[in-house]
Order: structure tokens, then C-alpha cells, then sequence
């Protein structure tokens, strides 16, 4: 990370990296098997068997490589769920600083996906430690470097992810507000 950082500030590295070919392919892929993943019963394994989340985070680590679910964080469908996210949240934010039409509509997408899988978990006391890792893994695990600096992208981007906590749990619940505040105090 502070390589890249250094790369930032002196103009050298990082004017010269390009954004990977597959980028946009995997977002897209990682968001698919998020969805049926944070669900659950569809065959794809749940968030929380301490398992099924490497197809996930592989697609991860070809982008950010240092993104790890050691066991320590598995094992729990809110600490599971709370690294994934902030990858692929990472892996948009990505997108956007290459092509800011593409990562403003794929935020909108990601953002729209978790809700939706949130919603479709039966079981309620899942359902909160979904939306908690979700939470979490917006407000703790993303990368705020990574927010686009183009104005009208940085401002679709972040209104995507503001709207998850209040779409997430009922507006102007106190888990949306202590998440907005969260939020609030580390994007802008």
C-alpha cells in the first residue's frame, strides 16, 4: 500500500500502471457470487461456513492481493461478509478511478446487490449479522484512497454507499445513524 502511496506523490509508478483488463469482468462475477453467497442454500455455500468465501476472495486478490480472511475472521457471517465487501467495494472504487461512467454505475449495481441479498436472508438474526458485515465492510474495510477525485464520480460513488445503511436498516434507526456517522466521518 504505501508503495503505491509513494508512487502517488513522487509521479512515477502509478502514472504508468494501467487498470487490469479483467477488472471490470471480475467486479461483475464477484458480485453475482456475493449475492447467491450471502443468501445462502443456493449451492454456492454461506457467509459464515468458514469456507465457501474463497472462490470470492480469489477474485479479490488478483486486484488486491493483500486482502486476506485469516481464521481469525472466519467462521461468522458478519466478519466474512465485512472483508469481502470492502474488496470488491475496493475493486469498484478501482473501476472508477480508470473509467468514472463504468464504477459509478457499477457501485449503483454493487450497492443495489447487497441490499437485495440482505433482504432475501430468512433467517433474522442472520439477516442483522448480514447487515452488519455488510456495514462494516464499507465503513472498516474500504480503501478511502481508492475514491475516485473526479467530482461528479466521487459524488455517485459515495451517494451509492451513504444509501446502503439507510436501506439496510429502517431510516432513522439508531444502526443507521451510528452507520452514517461511521460513514460520514471516513468518506468526506
Amino acid at each position: 500500500m504505501w508503495g503505491n502511496f509513494a508512487g502517488l506523490t513522487s509521479g512515477t509508478a502509478a502514472d504508468t500502471k494501467s487498470m487490469s483488463p479483467t477488472l471490470r469482468s471480475d467486479i461483475y462475477s464477484a458480485v453475482d457470487q456475493v449475492k447467491a453467497w450471502t443468501i445462502g442454500g443456493l449451492g454456492s455455500g454461506t457467509a459464515g461456513d468458514g469456507v465457501s468465501y474463497n472462490r470470492i476472495l480469489k477474485i479479490i486478490q488478483v486486484h488486491f492481493p493483500d486482502t486476506k480472511l485469516g481464521l481469525d475472521f472466519s467462521h461468522g457471517a458478519e466478519k466474512e461478509l465485512a472483508v469481502i465487501v470492502g474488496g470488491v467495494t475496493n475493486m469498484v472504487l478501482e473501476l472508477g478511478k480508470w473509467d468514472s461512467m463504468a464504477g459509478a454505475m457499477a457501485m449503483r449495481t454493487w450497492v443495489d446487490t447487497l441490499v437485495e441479498a440482505q433482504r432475501q436472508v430468512d433467517d433474522e438474526p442472520r439477516k442483522d449479522a448480514v447487515a452488519e458485515g455488510i456495514t462494516k465492510g464499507i465503513n472498516q474495510n474500504t480503501d478511502v484512497t481508492l475514491v475516485p477525485k473526479e467530482f461528479a464520480t466521487r459524488i455517485g460513488i459515495v451517494s451509492a454507499l451513504k444509501s446502503v445503511n439507510s436501506r439496510l436498516y429502517d431510516a432513522g434507526s439508531d444502526e443507521a445513524r451510528r452507520a452514517e456517522a461511521i460513514f460520514s466521518s471516513k468518506f468526506l
